[in-house]
């Protein structure tokens, strides 16, 4: 690393702190109190018109396995817990469908399942997003990377008015130590190891420059072809947030053989001498800035895309009884808080067209199954039909209309 690109780090995180200081109505905020949940003071009408509120689900999560044939998501979740790399088009997986009917699917395949999907539901689906998380090897992505492009942009989609997006799973990363030069970097590099490793690609048709330092030959090479191809080929971005981390620099010898986990030589951690860096769900600690801080950083660095909040929620525990899940305070307090965030977000410019809370309803959770709850909605899971609003359903929707 040589001094000008230390230099520039620095500066970049100096600048970006200095954005997500300016204060907001609601104040965007780490801790409770947040002083954000009365609906006559802070509501939809908050925000532009053109901003679409919702709530995102997942069919497969939702629906069981009885009254239906059996699917690619069933025989790939059995196979991989908890391991998703790539989903494509209306939450269906052309990696998991496919891989359960043809027998190593080749590019070909890919693009005639695209095409089957734009042909049947293209008159009225017009948003398709493939959904990419760092579960996947180095390896896979530039393929990844050309299939979802060379799918999505098949003609019929474009002759039906439709427009292609990818989702990222983010996360926020703040240094440490904030005035330690080696923990600004470490988490520089972690933001670029999570956010740089597919929107470089999107954006500036390559990888980031870290990634191809310290990952030498282990890290895919895009041909002219496909640097041309990925480059500026998306219409909007989808963007998973559930919260923020430290990070300072790995003191630790490089791991033998060198892994994904520990490529980008930071250690991660939610609380500084003791303290949480922000609030504690049932399993992960959220932090409403960080949000405003990864839409300004892609503003600033990604050419400030359309955005969509595709995924943002708050964990309790599954073994609440009704009455205590039912009563989900602090449910409110998390959506809110980012809602807070968000609109601070976009007053310093970010390009945010729609928020979806993660989720609708209770569902399976994939690798933490029935133990955790992140729905507006209650669900039994033992009696799917029975279904109570909680009270962040309830919030949400005066919210919406007030």
């Amino acid at each position: 690393m040589t001094f000008r690109e230390t230099c520039i780090f620095v500066l970049l995180f100096v600048a970006l702190s200095a954005t997500s200081q300016r204060v907001c109505d609601p104040v965007c905020q780490a801790k409770e109190p947040f002083n954000c949940n009365d609906v006559q003071t802070f509501n939809r009408t908050d925000f532009p018109r053109n901003i679409t509120f919702g709530a995102a689900t997942s069919a497969y999560q939702i629906e069981g396995a009885a009254h239906r044939a059996v699917n690619g998501w069933d025989n790939y979740t059995h196979r991989y817990p908890g391991g998703c790399p790539i989903t494509e088009t209306l939450e269906c997986s052309s990696l998991q469908i496919l891989d359960s009917v043809v027998k190593g699917p080749t590019k070909g395949d890919y693009k005639d399942y695209a095409e089957l999907l734009f042909q049947r539901f293209g008159d009225r689906v017009k948003l398709w997003r493939g959904n990419i998380s760092t579960g996947a090897m180095y390896v896979q992505v530039v393929n990844l990377e050309e299939i979802l492009v060379q799918n999505l942009r098949a003609t019929p989609t474009r002759t039906q008015g439709g427009k292609i997006g990818l989702t990222l799973i983010g996360r926020w990363f703040v240094p440490l130590n904030e005035a330690s030069v080696s923990d600004q970097m470490a988490a520089r590099r972690a933001i670029d190891f999570i956010v740089g490793w597919f929107l470089d690609p999107l954006v500036y048709g390559d990888y980031p420059k870290i990634m191809k330092n310290t990952l030498g030959e282990r890290l895919p090479r895009f041909t002219l072809l496909e640097s041309q191809l990925v480059k500026g080929s998306i219409d909007f971005l989808g963007l998973n947030y559930y919260f923020t981390q430290y990070a300072t620099d790995s003191l630790q010898p490089i791991s033998t053989p060198p892994n994904i986990q520990t490529d980008p030589r930071a250690n991660i951690s939610s609380s500084r001498g003791g303290v949480l860096i922000g609030v504690q769900s049932a399993n992960f600690v959220y932090y409403p800035p960080g949000l405003r801080q990864i839409l300004n950083y892609i503003k600033d660095n990604y050419a400030n895309p359309l955005t969509y909040i595709t995924e943002n929620g708050f964990s309790t525990f599954g073994n609440l009884t009704l009455a205590e899940a039912l009563a989900d305070q602090e449910r409110i307090e998390s959506h809110c808080s980012h809602l807070s965030c968000l609109k601070c977000a976009i007053e310093d410019g970010c390009n945010i067209a729609g928020y979806f809370p993660w989720s609708s309803m209770d569902n399976y959770e994939f690798s933490s199954g029935y133990t955790i709850r992140f729905g507006l909605n209650w669900v039994n899971f033992t009696n799917p039909a029975d279904r109570r609003e909680k009270d962040s359903a309830k919030w949400y929707s005066r919210f919406n209309t007030n």
